[in-house]
């Protein structure tokens, strides 16, 4: 792999330029070794095979300008993650069905060979282009004979691919003129799609190797568009950088020029096609924020809230009674159990909680619908979206006319990062070397102030140990904020250079400037931090290294006096994701089980730098010994509920925990606004989401603004809900009471579903039916019962 260094010289700052990442040109070799200076001198030996692949890539580009727009065949390529046919065309904040269409149409208006067709919805589910056999074959010839070793030894003969029929291969696509639109193939079998997705070690199978072979050398695409967050050709097995032909992404790509419609807001999986595919990445605006607001059935509830604020401590006999009227209308809408208040829990503390968590929900937001690619979204924004939206068609034009993209900051508008507006420029990301930065770290403070002061209100006492769960694509947007918050709990600072500001090391803080113990801290990283940031994890076990020598009472460093052990932990070395498949899905103990043994497995291996190793009994025992776990979250975008990889990391380590028994806190720290973080635990997270956003109908009718993807994201989130109920038993009965209530119990939703997306509404309607046979959700409402045909 690259040094922090190298990565940083040789890919972090050229992106920072705009620059498009071509691959590795020469490697380090020593000279003769002079026996008078005792010393070989290094030097770069250029490599020629990587020389002719630089060269075919600036050809390709070179050409790209060159063709006049009419002769010039473009590839439009859309998401089929994650594995659903009512999923397709999923990209994360985007409507990439529609914005495929604005993309065509544009190209026909600059004067492309586009051509008009049937909504592609309807035309990607019943079209297909096929390709002979023996035409894939010469082309797979041209391939190293490592990978088509691979290739046939995992899946055996083309024929037995699923995309194999009468001779040729089928691939889901529609012409358009001189342009092709398709959906990019599984890369494995649908039965174990989430396994596959980030698993660089999984071979693809035949039927994804033919359609990128098929648009290269039978279609002869002089460009790919990626529509969208995101694919998995640049997760293929490899080098994480600087790859070469033996690896996958490159052996598949080879010199197409890829360009990539990417949301602005995730620098860490922007990166991973920059670096693995020579992407092009232009940033894209996410959806607009609407405000939550009181939801209905709230109202009287905050009207006696208000009214008991007026009350207190003038007419106590007043108060006393708005305190009964209070609780017992929280308990009605289920609020309290919401909060996990026991029945007899102090009534002051539970009307400063309810109050609290009406607050949270009051002052939510959500998103409007979704982004279209270069088109303005309905609704007000605090910022201008106009250069963006103009920015963002322009410079994909100007990318399919082989022109330079100016580079563009990522992080999200919406966290105060206005400097990544206007969007469609080439994202580049932080200098990892300077992480955590200084302001970084005084959020990282507040974060952790705020995650001991809840611990200490729910449990009455600290945290004994405690997982922490970090994310790469986080850690660059906040610049480190996650991983200052882990140092702040073990009583540790950062230094910086004073140069380059650079994090050069760690100071102890000393045990008379806390004001609370040194915790026992262990970090959960996942595969994009550590390849980033190899940097943090050193720092990291460099920390605990140093608190074990000190000569300090054990009740105030639990690592003082003990051996040292390893402290972070994430997946093996190419290897990204936690590969539950299916499990959080199927609603048996023997799922459940798998997925804990799951999380578990995929976080085997210890990292020190660049030392990984596998320590299955060391991550074991970290989580059986652990009483709270905790994953940040920094983006207003997004939520818990509309993305899987929430369900797997958060509810997965309940999983993980439940394997060992006992019991352990679990939270979700709202960083969303830096102002005011706020810690809750993961009842109260999911709880406010469903009552914010999912069960909201403001978010429901943004989703119909955009027929069949929009309907396909109320269908994810019910997902997203079972699976944290089928894990982590955090989602109360009359959550999903609320949630079938605002959809299929809806005539209007239910009709929009029925009529967007029959698969969606087929899907949600055998999932409400499975969570309650399987007992995960009790309703008690007979009319919920028989329309789901149960009893």
């Amino acid at each position: 792999g690259l040094s922090p260094a190298d990565l940083a010289m040789h890919v972090v700052l050229p992106e920072v330029d705009g620059r498009l990442f071509a691959g590795v040109a020469s490697f380090k070799e020593s000279g003769a070794r002079d026996p008078h200076l005792e010393f070989a001198r290094p030097a770069h030996r250029a490599e020629p095979a990587r020389i002719a692949s630089i060269a075919d890539r600036v050809a390709a580009w070179t050409r790209l300008r060159q063709t006049p727009p009419p002769d010039k065949f473009p590839a439009l390529v859309l998401s089929t993650y994650p594995g659903k046919p009512w999923q397709m065309a999923h990209a994360v904040g985007l409507d990439a069905l529609a914005s495929a269409e604005a993309i065509l149409d544009r190209l026909g208006q600059a004067g492309w060979a586009i051509a008009t067709g049937p909504a592609l919805q309807e035309a990607l589910a019943a079209d297909t282009i096929a390709w002979p056999l023996a035409e894939y074959q010469r082309a797979l010839s041209q391939l190293s004979d490592t990978l088509r070793t691979d290739l046939d030894s995992v899946w055996g003969p083309p024929e037995a691919d699923p995309a194999f029929q009468d001779g040729a291969f089928r691939f889901a696509a529609t012409r358009r003129g001189s342009a092709i639109v398709a959906l990019q193939p599984e890369r494995g079998t649908p039965q174990r799609r989430d396994d596959d997705y980030h698993d660089l070690s999984r071979t693809p199978r035949h039927g994804y190797v033919a359609f990128y072979l098929w648009l290269r050398h039978s279609q002869q695409a002089d460009a790919l568009v990626h529509i969208g967050a995101h694919g998995t050709l640049e997760w293929l097995p490899g080098k994480a950088v600087a790859l070469s032909g033996d690896c996958w992404p490159e052996a598949l790509i080879g010199d197409l020029p890829v360009i990539y419609p990417f949301i602005v807001n995730d620098p860490g999986e922007a990166a991973q096609a920059k670096r693995r595919i020579g992407a092009v990445t232009l940033g894209h605006l996410p959806p607009p924020m609407a405000d939550s607001g009181t939801p209905d059935r709230f109202v009287r509830l905050e009207s006696l809230l208000d009214e008991f604020s007026n009350a207190d401590g003038l007419d106590p006999r007043r108060r006393d009674r708005l305190q009964s009227d209070i609780r017992a209308e929280a308990q009605a809408l289920g609020v309290e159990d919401d909060l996990g208040l026991d029945r007899a829990a102090s009534t002051a503390e539970a009307i400063t909680r309810i109050d609290r968590f009406v607050c949270d929900i009051k002052e939510s937001q959500f998103g409007d619908g979704l982004h279209v690619f270069g088109r303005a979204d309905p609704g007000a924004t605090p910022f201008d979206t106009a250069a963006s939206v103009a920015g963002e068609m322009e410079n994909l034009h100007t990318a399919l006319a082989g022109r330079r993209v100016p580079a563009g900051p990522s992080g999200s508008p919406w966290r105060g990062r206005t400097d990544v507006l206007p969007t469609g420029r080439n994202l580049f990301t932080t200098d990892p070397r300077a992480v955590p930065t200084r302001a970084a770290h005084a959020q990282g403070v507040k974060l952790a102030e705020e995650l001991v002061r809840r611990h200490l209100q729910d449990e009455g006492e600290y945290p004994k140990g405690l997982v922490v769960d970090l994310w790469g694509s986080a850690t660059m947007r906040t610049a480190g904020e996650e991983f200052a918050m882990a140092l702040h709990l073990l009583g540790v600072r950062p230094v910086w250079d004073a140069g380059s500001e650079r994090v050069s090391g760690i100071e102890i803080l000393p045990i008379t400037d806390l004001d609370r113990p040194r915790l026992d801290v262990t970090l959960r990283v996942s595969g994009l931090f550590r390849d980033v940031f190899p940097t943090l994890s050193a720092l990291f076990a460099q920390a605990v290294r140093a608190l074990a020598e000190r000569d300090e009472a054990p009740d105030w460093n639990p690592y003082a006096g003990h051996p040292v052990q390893d402290r972070v932990y994430g997946p093996a070395p190419g290897s990204y994701g936690l590969s539950m498949g299916e499990l959080a899905e199927t609603f048996t103990a023997e799922a459940r089980a798998a997925a804990g043994q799951a999380w578990l497995d995929a976080s085997a291996w210890a990292h020190d730098g660049d030392r990984i190793t596998r320590d299955a009994g060391g991550i074991a025992a970290r989580v059986a010994g652990a009483d709270a776990f905790v994953h940040p979250q920094d983006l207003p975008e997004t939520d818990l509920l509309l993305a899987a990889d929430y369900a797997a990391h958060e509810a997965g380590f309940a999983a993980a925990k439940a394997q060992s028994g006992g019991r352990a806190a679990l939270y979700h720290l709202d960083n969303t606004r830096p102002e005011t973080p706020r810690a809750r635990t993961l009842n109260e997270e999911v709880a406010r989401v469903v009552r914010a956003r999912a069960a909201h109908p403001g978010w429901i009718a943004g989703m119909k603004r955009h027929g069949f993807r929009g309907a396909a994201e109320i269908a994810a989130t019910l997902d997203h809900m079972a699976a944290f109920a089928n894990l982590a038993d955090v989602v109360a009965p009359h959550l999903f009471d609320l949630y079938y209530d605002a959809t299929l119990g809806d005539a209007e939703t239910d009709a929009f579903l029925r009529a967007a997306n029959p698969e969606a509404h087929r899907a949600m309607t055998d999932r409400f039916a499975a969570l309650q046979a399987a007992g995960l959700w009790q309703t008690r409402r007979n009319s919920i019962l028989s329309r789901l045909g149960t009893s």
